[in-house]
This record gives structure tokens, sequence and C-alpha cells, in this order.
């Protein structure tokens, strides 16, 4: 059985409440339970994590090697600036796919540019909580057509 990574990175444990304008209010655990359901159908498992540490996020990245056929990662405003985190996604063999729940490139300037998208296969934003769907549905798709 494919097993997939889902992480989240700082402040994702606030969805749903925090800045509900940006973000929507479907909560962290609302996602990560969609995702488990998807994913049984797709005859797949998730470990979904949550950090506000870069550190361990990276971490999880690394120990997932021994297990993972793929991830997805919301890194949040890590993805605009963390060198280290985006040289963690290089260093696994397993694809990676970066989600936003917003579009970044809408927001504010610094915000347009991840650092760890090059490393990642695809990225999917701008679609609420449906972006961690259409990434999970994408990354077993590609991770069937391999």
């Amino acid at each position: 059985m494919k097993r997939i990574l889902i992480l989240h990175g700082p402040n994702l444990n606030l969805t749903g409440e925090r800045e509900p304008d940006v973000y929507g209010y479907t909560t962290l655990n609302d996602i990560d339970t969609r995702l488990a359901g998807l994913a049984r159908e797709r005859g797949v498992e998730v470990t979904c994590l949550q950090s506000n540490h870069e550190g361990q996020l990276i971490d999880m990245l690394h120990e997932a090697r021994t297990w993972a056929s793929g991830a997805l990662l919301n890194a949040g405003a890590l993805a605009h600036y963390s060198y280290a985190l985006r040289d963690a996604v290089a260093a696994v063999a397993y694809p990676v796919i970066e989600v936003h729940l917003s579009l970044p490139a809408a927001r504010e300037t610094f915000r347009s540019i991840s650092v760890v998208a090059p490393a990642c296969r695809a990225l999917v934003s701008g679609f609420g909580w449906r972006s961690y769907m259409l990434a999970l549905w994408g990354l077993l798709d590609l991770l069937e057509d391999s």
C-alpha cells in the first residue's frame, strides 16, 4: 500500500479561525479527515503532521524517506524564504507537491516567490481546502503513472 506524507507548516494549526477571509473556515482537522477519506477511496494511507518549527518539518521529510511514496507540503510562510526546507525537499527521492490554501501570488509581494517550489514536482494553490484534495489526487495519479 502506498503511503503519503501530508505536512502542514507554521500557523496552519489555526486554519479555520486565523484570517478566515483568506484561508476559509475549514479547520485543519477537517482537511486531514477529508484527505484520509480520499486516500481510502484510492487505496492509500496518509500520515498528516503539523509543526510550527522549520527543523521539525525538515526532520519529518527526512524520516519519511523510509516509508513515503510521496508528500504534500504546505510550508506556509516558510515557502518564501526557507532554503533549508527547499534543500530537504530536493534531498528526498519521493515526489513532493507544494500546497497553499490561498493564492500567494495575488497577495503581499513577499509571497509571490516560493523558494521551495523549484524543488517540488508541482504546486497547487488558491482553491482553499480543495487545494489539498487536488494535490493528493494529482500526486496519486503521478504515482500510478510511474
